[in-house]
């Protein structure tokens, strides 16, 4: 297990390594100028001159670069030019409600997929198994922010259990759970369907094996032969899908946190790219990229943890 933990850990290095020059390509050495381009087309010369030897854009691209990146290790992400503050006190504190967010949401996808999809799967052909089709499907095929527009209606507006939008702090914790729980819903129904629907597929391919009718010869009983062997065998499409998942849920809220006007990094993107700050989405990327691959990294571990056989092939 450690050297295959050691082997991804060096995948996971040179994965960052080539996605810190993609961002960095694709922010500052794309044709253009960024401090033009952040400050409009009516700008002075004095003053784009200015915000160059400011932001460092005299230096030359690998000064540039190296600069970035050895910022970024120390925790200096720069400064950021609409906000006149250190671009990682911005993310932290915008962190502190999209992380959560995520986390409630995908803990809700799970809640709901897991016994949906096994349901489904055992029951397969009966009116639960069509009945759980039928939600998963329409899950997947209504909008996240049209469904998030429909809980305002009605759970803000008429019902008035929650509030429409904003973030009270976490200084008041009930009332900030409060404040995420209609946005994780939003974000969580239309991924528990796909999650649902892959779980069902996964454990039906595992029940037809051989080794379950086997187990079922020896006397285990269905339930027995489910959770004792099936179940595990079925988790690795499963566990794809779930680090897929929290991977959009963490960078991929944007639209629900405008619609419940949440201040978070989905949020702090949509604004930093309206209001040019290319500083900061440059640093916003890099870290969202950096929270997918790290993701990505403890679903590999997952794997070696479900499936021992994988360890071998490393």
């Amino acid at each position: 297990m450690l050297r295959y933990a050691i082997k991804r850990i060096g995948s996971l290095a040179i994965s960052l390594i080539v996605a810190s020059l993609v961002i960095f390509a694709c922010i500052e050495v794309i044709p253009g100028d960024p401090a033009s381009f952040m400050l409009g087309i009516n700008a002075q010369p004095d003053t784009v001159a200015a915000l160059r030897e400011e932001l460092g854009l005299n230096a030359s691209l690998g000064a540039r670069y190296l600069s970035w990146v050895t910022g970024m290790l120390s925790g200096d992400f720069g400064t950021s030019y609409t906000y006149r503050s250190p671009v990682a006190e911005i993310i932290g504190d915008r962190l502190w409600i999209s992380l959560p967010l995520a986390l409630i949401a995908l803990g809700l996808t799970v809640l709901i997929a897991f016994p949906v999809g096994i349901l489904a799967a055992t029951k397969r052909g009966s009116w639960a198994d069509m009945s759980v089709m039928g939600a998963t499907q329409l899950g997947i095929a209504i909008p996240n922010f049209w469904f998030a527009m429909l809980m305002v209606l009605l759970f803000a507006i008429n019902l008035r259990w929650f509030s429409a939008g904003g973030f009270p702090g976490w200084e008041h914790p009930l009332a900030a759970l409060k404040a995420l729980t209609l946005p994780a819903i939003a974000l969580a129904l239309p991924q528990a369907s796909i999650l649902a629907r892959v779980m069902r597929s996964a454990l039906l391919d595992t029940l037809s094996e051989d080794y379950i009718r086997t187990c079922r010869a020896k006397g285990l009983t269905q339930r027995q032969a489910l959770w004792r062997h099936a179940l595990r065998n079925a988790m690795i499409p499963v566990l794809t899908i779930i680090g897929l998942q929290f991977s959009f849920l963490l960078a991929g809220a944007i639209i629900i946190e405008n619609v419940f006007y949440l201040p978070g990094l989905g949020r702090l993107v949509f604004q930093a790219i309206s209001q040019r700050d290319l500083i900061m989405v440059e640093s916003v990327v890099f870290l969202l990229v950096f929270a997918v691959i790290m993701v990505n990294f403890a679903v590999d571990l997952a794997y070696a943890w479900v499936d021992p056989r994988l360890r071998g092939r490393s």
